[in-house]
């Protein structure tokens, strides 16, 4: 039977395999929103902190609910003796995804109520990943580095607090407020991959610890979370402006792949990358630092006047991270702690009215047949 007999869709592409009422991506007006507002919106007005407590409950918070979301937020970020034990032994040159899937995992063990499935008890552990992620991501960063790690300071906001815990001091607020941009829009995106990887797990009834590690597998490939590294490392192999639209024809015409453009879902443009150009243009002026930015200007009007095809967020991300200081192999565990909102989200959603996700597959391989012993094997 043919692929198409069967009505078969490679990756899932265009596939409806439940509701949610988490996020919407509108492909035709690029939109995207998070129950109801537009990302930026939110990123223009709101803290990542108010965002993630958004997509938790649905509304907004409140000063009031917002201290208290911070409060709670803060006291968890420590991490135990027993793990920091566990990281210094970690091989100094594993990649920082492969750290913080391995300490978000150690996290799974260490918490008794991993296996309970309650309302209450899931907003407690998705609030434990969220604050505990970035003090793993931030100690990894700092022991391969043969540093020690710095304890996370229960004064500042989770942006603020990230910086302080990779460099020892907090840049200026044009800084913090571009990496508080790319939290925002980098905090939930639909059925992508690794949510829907997060998904099928918790429809087995695994812990969401489980569920978000296995969204983290999936986040690795440089296909979904791994795409912001390769733009910075295709943007220093450009290295000046002047080289940027040549660069960029040549890798057309020998069809080499250019990473950042195109979207499986937007066709006219990824909703989220004009906003984190934006604050990343910024903060790129207020160091007076803008030659990766002016090397994308030129290599993006390149891709959209010969093929049409826009930024993805990844695009613009990468060299914003990378004027922060963080090195390159980090910036897919940056994704992760923004997106840890959203695959708790959706976990919660999951089980909140859970089916177990268990698809169906057309049988391609030999025809039955018999057993043949194996003396009478020619």
């Amino acid at each position: 039977m043919s692929e198409s007999a069967a009505n078969i869709h490679k990756g899932l592409e265009g596939v409806v395999v439940d509701t949610t009422a988490i996020s919407q991506v509108t492909p035709d007006t690029s939109s995207l929103i998070y129950r109801g507002y537009p990302v930026q919106e939110l990123a223009e007005h709101c803290s990542f902190e108010e965002v993630a407590y958004l997509i938790w409950n649905g509304e907004l918070p409140t000063r009031a609910q917002l201290d208290s979301f911070q409060k709670q937020e803060r006291s968890y970020r420590a991490l135990t003796p027993t793990l920091q034990e566990v990281m210094k032994q970690f091989p100094r040159d594993a990649h920082p995804m492969d750290v913080v899937r391995s300490g978000v995992s150690f996290l799974g063990m260490e918490d008794p109520t991993s296996t309970q499935v309650s309302r209450e008890v899931q907003v407690q552990q998705a609030m434990k990943l969220l604050a505990k992620t970035p003090t793993i991501v931030a100690a990894g960063q700092r022991l391969r580095k043969g540093q020690p790690p710095i304890a996370p300071h229960p004064g500042l906001s989770f942006s603020a607090n990230f910086f302080h815990m990779c460099f020892g001091s907090v840049p200026a607020d044009e800084v913090v407020k571009a990496f508080d941009v790319s939290m925002i829009l980098y905090a939930e995106h639909s059925f992508n991959a690794s949510t829907f990887t997060a998904r099928v797990i918790a429809s087995t009834l695994a812990d969401m610890y489980s569920a978000v590690t296995g969204a983290i597998g999936a986040l690795k490939g440089p296909l979904h979370g791994g795409a912001n590294e390769a733009v910075m490392h295709m943007l220093q192999e450009i290295g000046e402006p002047s080289k940027a639209k040549a660069w960029i024809e040549d890798a057309l015409k020998n069809k080499k792949k250019i990473m950042g453009f195109g979207h499986r879902v937007y066709k006219k443009g990824d909703s989220r990358a004009p906003t984190m150009q934006k604050y990343g243009l910024k903060m790129a002026e207020y160091k007076r630092e803008t030659k990766w930015h002016d090397i994308a200007k030129i290599a993006e009007q390149t891709m959209i006047g010969a093929k049409n095809i826009y930024p993805n967020l990844d695009f613009p991300s990468a060299p914003a991270y990378y004027l922060m200081g963080f090195d390159i192999d980090l910036f897919t565990p940056l994704f992760v702690m923004a997106r840890m909102s959203g695959w708790t989200a959706h976990i919660m959603e999951q089980m909140a009215d859970n089916r177990l996700i268990r698809p169906l597959s057309q049988y391609t391989g030999t025809s039955e047949r018999k057993v043949v012993p194996i003396a009478n094997r020619s």
